[in-house]
């Protein structure tokens, strides 16, 4: 796993300022200790930080075809690069490495932009073609590996792995685009194709971007979605059958390494697959780790040990402290603009435990959006029911009412907590589903905006996101649509997100087999109701899962990846949450009433009401707009390194 960083030059083939684009690239030297290296030409600069995990000595990038035309800068794996290189050679292509990032050089100049269809992968990468004089940009199919992009204010069209590298350019404009802010408070990130910043973009998952000189930006070419179409019609052990061999297969293109790989062993159903199919594919001991809580209402590690003692892993634990909130000042350096998930703190946590013995990890991240496994969806599912029978004409008045005068009872059992749903079925399923996700519902963002802010939004609100991917979405209604909702937001924008900066802050590479884009496209034809049966989530998944997994592992309620922050916010971090939130940032921002802030924090440090989602959000966004206000860094002479090319 990798960084990759650049500037093109769209006006003409002006020199780029190598000093200014060594500084960028060296803003994300957490993703690559390994090595680092540049390409400079007339009008292009090409830069890259590296984590070797395949081809040690002979990766280091950029890397070129035979007559150095072509260039590439790339981050990820390419899984079938074996199979892509045999028949390149076939074809007369000549490599000179063993590295997975060659093949990606020639399979351009064979197949062109086609090309990234041929990959089986995780990958964000940019290819430069000095004989076309264009830029070639691409993100995998999922959007595992992030790629962001943007234009200078004196016209240079950069990119790089992380938002950190644009924002160190000073002719970046770090304005702040008023709907990011509505999208940020709705869903807790900055959902694709959109970033904090009026000028910046994120490639979206399986999209490719061609630019050439003197043009603007074109829009991005979408090469892949998930499809949804219902093929799969096998049922019982047959079914339990196909789902095991390609899931298995799946693991297996995630074993080639040449340094020290395991897994994350957490003791839910996803992981546990995982590292069940690693140790019947593993002649030697998985090496799993996993961390627990003080706490038992989020301590998993009992049901991890159950697998790792099935299969007999080198599996270690590691408590971490309910106090563990040394990282809260931390969090918005690692992902640059405003990220409200609280469990980014725990992930952190056992990517350093894994990176302590290997360099690559494989996670179960993607079971629950592909096989309806969250809460939610099976929330969703009721009131789905509810809509089919009553229209929206009586729906909405009287569950609309009975949702406004129901109490808000947080501290009471989540059977009781019934507002939230009646107000959710009182909407459309679009409408109602955004209501489930909403870090702040539409209610509560409405009021707690400032006059001038809601004025500027211009009537936008965050539904528009859900709206604009339903519009084009291969399914039209019920849970497939709510699946694809997830795999073009929450997905990309929150769950992968959180993993990548919080492994690549150790320089851990993490793998997640159950996103191989084979492997969605046959679940993603699984009728619905063989998914969730009942209340139970990935229900045929389970039943695959049955001979090779624990049932105590598999039959329990979710428990999730969270931490205390209500407890936090009234204890260790009561002031930190009044200095954030009741500070001069947000309250000079712009973007809020201070009487709605204050009420906030006042409700919750007195346990009237529970806030700690919204005030975590609010915490973080503080956090990213202090950042994003300080002036990029001066450029400093770089010390004299090896490059790939000048």
């Amino acid at each position: 796993m990798c960084g990759l960083s650049g500037i093109f030059d769209l006006r003409g083939k002006r020199n780029v300022d190598q000093a200014l684009l060594k500084a960028m690239n060296r803003s994300q030297a957490h993703r690559g200790p390994d090595g680092e290296g540049y390409h400079f030409e007339p009008g292009v600069g090409l830069g890259h930080r590296r984590l070797a995990i395949i081809d040690l000595e002979g990766g280091a990038q950029p890397m070129f075809n035979e007559d150095e035309s072509v260039a590439v800068t790339f981050n990820g794996e390419i899984y079938n690069f074996i199979e892509i290189c045999d028949l390149l050679r076939a074809r007369g292509h000549v490599f000179k490495t063993r590295c997975d990032t060659e093949v990606i050089v020639h399979a351009w100049e064979e197949w062109g932009e086609d090309c990234v269809e041929r990959f089986n992968g995780m990958f964000a990468f940019a290819v430069w073609d000095r004989n076309q004089d264009c830029l070639f940009l691409a993100r995998d199919r999922i959007g595992i590996k992030p790629l962001y992009y943007g234009v200078s204010e004196d016209g240079f069209f950069l990119f790089g792995t992380e938002l950190k590298v644009l924002m160190g350019h000073p002719q970046f404009s770090r304005r702040i685009r008023d709907e990011a802010v509505e999208d940020y408070f709705a869903f807790g990130y900055v959902p694709d194709p959109k970033t904090i910043f009026e000028q910046a973009h994120k490639l979206p998952p399986g999209h490719t971007l061609r630019i050439g000189r003197n043009q603007n930006i074109p829009d991005s070419r979408q090469y892949w979605d998930v499809p949804f179409a219902p093929e799969v019609v096998a049922r019982g052990d047959t079914l339990s059958e196909g789902m095991i061999v390609r899931l298995k297969e799946a693991v297996d293109r995630r074993l080639i390494a040449e340094v020290p790989l395991g897994a994350f062993l957490s003791g839910g159903v996803d992981s546990s697959a995982v590292v069940a199919m690693m140790g019947q594919l593993s002649d030697e001991p998985v090496n799993t780790c996993c961390i627990s809580f003080g706490d038992p209402a989020y301590n998993e590690s009992q049901f991890a040990q159950q697998v790792a003692d099935r299969y007999n892993t080198h599996h270690i634990v590691r408590e971490v402290e309910s106090d563990d909130f040394s990282l809260v000042e931390k969090l918005p350096d690692f992902y640059d603009e405003p990220f409200a998930d609280s469990s980014a703190i725990p992930t952190y946590r056992v990517c350093q435990l894994a990176r302590e013995r290997v360099t690559v990890a494989l996670s179960g991240d993607g079971g629950d959006e592909n096989f309806i496994g969250y809460g939610r969806h099976r929330w969703h599912a009721y009131e789905e029911y509810v809509r089919r029978f009553l229209p929206q004409a009586i729906r909405g008045p009287v569950f609309g009412a009975l949702g406004r005068l129901y109490p808000k009872i947080d501290w009471a059992p989540k059977i009781f907590r019934a507002k939230s749903t009646l107000q959710a079925v009182a909407r459309s399923s679009l409408e109602g589903y955004m209501h489930s996700v909403s870090i702040f519902p539409t209610e509560l963002r409405k009021r707690l905006y400032s006059p001038e802010f809601f004025q500027r939004l211009g009537g936008y609100t965050a539904i528009e996101v859900f709206r604009d991917y339903a519009k084009d979405a291969p399914v039209k209604n019920g849970l497939p649509l709510i699946q694809y909702l997830d795999f073009k937001t929450y997905l990309p924008g929150d769950i992968l997100t959180k993993v990548d900066r919080a492994s690549m802050a150790h320089s851990l590479e993490v793998r997640v087999p159950m996103l191989d884009h084979t492997f969605v496209e046959w679940v993603s034809g699984i009728p619905p109701e063989l998914k969730l049966k009942g209340r139970e989530g990935k229900y045929c998944l389970k039943k695959a899962l049955e001979p090779h997994i624990p049932h105590d592992v598999m039959y329990r309620e979710k428990m999730g990846f969270a931490v205390p922050i209500s407890k936090w916010f009234r204890g260790p971090l009561r002031q930190t949450l009044r200095d954030g939130v009741l500070g001069g940032t947000l309250g000079d921002s712009g973007y809020f009433k201070r009487s709605e802030l204050e009420r906030l924090v006042n409700e919750h440090q007195s346990g009237v009401r529970e806030h700690s989602a919204i005030l975590w959000a609010l915490l973080m966004f503080e956090g990213s707009v202090r950042r994003i206000s300080q002036p990029a860094e001066p450029v400093a002479p770089a010390p004299s390194v090896a490059l790939a090319s000048v």
